[in-house]
């Protein structure tokens, strides 16, 4: 509903590392709900792309990989190069992309937001201004969960495979197999942001989104996120 049941510096603005994917993600979503794009689609891997660091699949310059393997990969995976190649797929360019992003933070009303890139990786001087809120990533999170429930097929995911079975992946989000109802979302790590999640479950026709950053450990990440989804179902 978009209730708020608990907060704490709601509004602080802080990095977000690869929690901003869940913007990039609902872009991704209403393309394919638009039909814009399809999940059939061919997406070629650019330079741009395949040069990307952090968590990825590590695309080749020019391999291809279709709209639903890309999916998969950027939300089990995390995968950098997947959300910029869907990125310049989308737009042409992670520049255009950026600018969709923020006019959609906008429209969701996340006053706390400015985005920079489409991954959260803060390894150019830009980076610095890529900032958004615990308050800010609920809004998106929500508004991914709410309008484009498909991406639940992929944020459940615990262990699966791309390329044919070739290449394994495994769930950034450990609440998928340890916590009872998780929906998704999002975690996100750099030096200079933290351990950060977005979390989400539904029990009984409940559903709920727990967001915590910065945290010290990845343990503490989901400790703390946990917490927050049980005071939300107990109460």
């Amino acid at each position: 509903t978009g209730t708020v049941l608990y907060e704490t510096n709601a509004h602080e603005r802080l990095a977000p590392a690869s929690v901003t994917k869940v913007m990039t993600l609902l872009l991704i979503m209403e393309a394919i709900d638009s039909g814009k794009i399809s999940w059939q689609d061919t997406v070629t891997a650019s330079e741009a792309a395949a040069a990307k660091g952090g968590s990825q699949v590590y695309l080749k310059v020019g391999e291809t990989m279709s709209v639903e393997e890309m999916v998969k990969s950027i939300t089990v995976s995390s995968a950098n190069d997947c959300a910029c190649a869907m990125a310049e797929y989308i737009a042409g360019s992670e520049a255009g992309f950026v600018e969709k992003m923020n006019a959609k933070a906008k429209e969701l009303g996340m006053e706390d937001t400015n985005f920079v890139n489409c991954t959260g990786l803060d390894d150019e001087p830009s980076a610095a201004e890529h900032l958004t809120s615990a308050y800010d990533i609920a809004l998106m999170s929500r508004e991914l969960l709410l309008h484009h429930p498909d991406i639940k097929k992929f944020t459940t995911i615990w262990m699966d495979t791309v390329r044919n079975g070739s290449f394994g992946l495994a769930n950034t989000n450990k609440l998928v197999r340890f916590y009872e109802g998780t929906t998704g979302l999002k975690t996100g790590y750099t030096s200079a942001a933290g351990h950060c999640l977005s979390a989400c479950a539904l029990r009984d026709g409940l559903e709920l989104v727990a967001v915590v950053l910065p945290c010290p450990s990845s343990t503490d990440r989901f400790q703390s996120a946990k917490a927050l989804l049980d005071y939300g179902f107990a109460n």
